[in-house]
Order: structure tokens, then sequence, then C-alpha cells
């Protein structure tokens, strides 16, 4: 389908979306917040798709925000609602079942870090910035940014992003743990695609398990996620994945030891 504020291309198994608003720098307003919604659970239908890179238009901004010009005249009603809908997307990417690559090569702020925080690896340019500004704007974070932040980070750097409201640069995210890898601009694209082109390649249905145990095992006390992992552990014995993977493993390792 078409979309007004979305790019969606295609590269092999590889499914970019890119949020298209760059006079914008990419806010999210209520439209936005749909159309990824929708394009995120037509991925997720999508066998062919197995994982998603996702990315902001133009050079300075992933997504600079929640669109403050349309926020701005809500009702506390109308702001319940788009915190929700905010909340519902980041929350169909946590739990999509495929892995989804964040590429920052500019502003995160608000509702833009609490994407990339949905997302399950997230891959960030040396000039790329994050931060939770909203105290700026006597608001709170509304998308799930102080509890992604809270798992992410931990409850110190949560209420200093939170409270104080001051952007971090990519390498302070990096320490913090928020980013996975920090790269120079010029090398953004190729670490993306060098990183979806090897989840593309990975058991699709061992990816699953993975993410399962680790996002929703994890939620649990120990010895309830420990029962997770066992369960998709022994779920991974009946598929086809599992068998070609093993069966590749082991003729490798013959190989190594018959060239010795």
């Amino acid at each position: 389908m078409a979309y007004r504020n979305l790019e969606i291309s295609h590269r092999d198994a590889v499914r970019n979306i890119t949020v298209n608003r760059p006079d914008k720098l990419n806010a999210l307003n209520r439209e936005t917040l749909n159309e990824l919604t929708l394009a995120f659970n037509q991925a997720a239908q999508d066998d062919a798709v197995r994982v998603v890179v996702l990315a902001g238009a133009g050079d300075k901004a992933f997504v600079a925000g929640a669109d403050i010009a349309e926020m701005n005249g809500y009702t506390p009603v109308q702001a319940q609602g788009f915190s929700r809908a905010g909340q519902r997307l980041m929350s169909t990417i946590e739990r999509l079942g495929k892995p989804v690559i964040a590429r920052i090569q500019g502003f995160a702020l608000g509702g833009g870090m609490e994407l990339a925080m949905a997302c399950h690896l997230r891959v960030a340019s040396e000039k790329a910035k994050f931060g939770q500004p909203e105290i700026n704007l006597g608001l709170i974070p509304g998308f799930g940014g102080t509890q992604r932040l809270l798992r992410l980070a931990g409850r110190a750097a949560a209420l200093e992003l939170c409270l104080l409201g001051a952007p971090i640069d990519a390498q302070r995210a990096y320490e913090l743990g928020l980013v996975n890898r920090v790269v120079a601009p010029e090398t953004l694209d190729e670490t993306v695609a060098a990183m979806a082109n090897q989840l593309a390649n990975a058991a699709p249905l061992a990816a699953a398990g993975i993410l399962d145990a680790v996002l929703q095992g994890g939620e649990t006390g120990i010895d309830q996620g420990l029962e997770f992992e066992t369960q998709a552990f022994a779920l991974a014995f009946s598929t086809e994945d599992m068998r070609e993977g093993t069966s590749a493993f082991l003729e490798k390792r013959k190989a190594a030891f018959v060239g010795r």
C-alpha cells in the first residue's frame, strides 16, 4: 500500500522502513504512528521478511520527537489516546518476533529515542544525539521512555535523562547501553547492512525464540525466565532450522579435523 509518511523498500529478506518527514525532522504525528504500526504488522505477517531496518529520512534526524505542533492542542483525553497509540507502536516493534535494527544518523529525541529503544538493536553514527527532553515542555515521556530507559540503562540513567532533559552524544549512549554500536557517519549504512544480512541469514525460528526469551522471559523472575528459556529451547528441536544448522556445523567441524 502507499504511505504518506513512510518509504518502504526491500532487499532480499530485509525490509527497510523509513520515516519520511524530513521537513519536520521526521517528527511523529498521529498519522505516522498509525502508518508505522500498520507497516510493522505487515512485516510480521510476511514470511519473506526476516529482519527490519528502521530509519529516518535525511541527514539531520532519525526521529526528532513527537509532533509538538499537533500535540500542542490536545486535551488530556486526546493526549491519553496519543500516548496509547505510541505505546502500541513500540510494543508492536518490540514483540515483532523478527529482529529490528534502528539506523540512527542524527537526532533521536523524545518519541524518537523511545522509538529507537523499542528496536532490538541500535546502530548510531558518531553524530547522533539522544535525549528525553519532555520535562522542558512541562511533560513526561509518553511512548514508554520511562520504562524502557529504566530497563536498558538503569534507574540512575533513566532519572538523569528524564529529569534533566539534556541530550547526550552517541558515545555516552553507548556507555549507558542504549546503543549497540557507534560508527563513523560514512560507515553507518555499511555496518547496518552487514548486521541486517547476518540476521537475514540466521535461523528465523531461533531468532524469534531468542527475542521471546530475552524480552518476555526477562520480565519475569529468574525461575520463570529459565523455564521460558527451556520451553523455547525444546521447541527449537522440532524445527528444520535446527536440523539444518546442526548438520552444517557437524560437517564443518568434521572437515576442520580432516584438514589437520
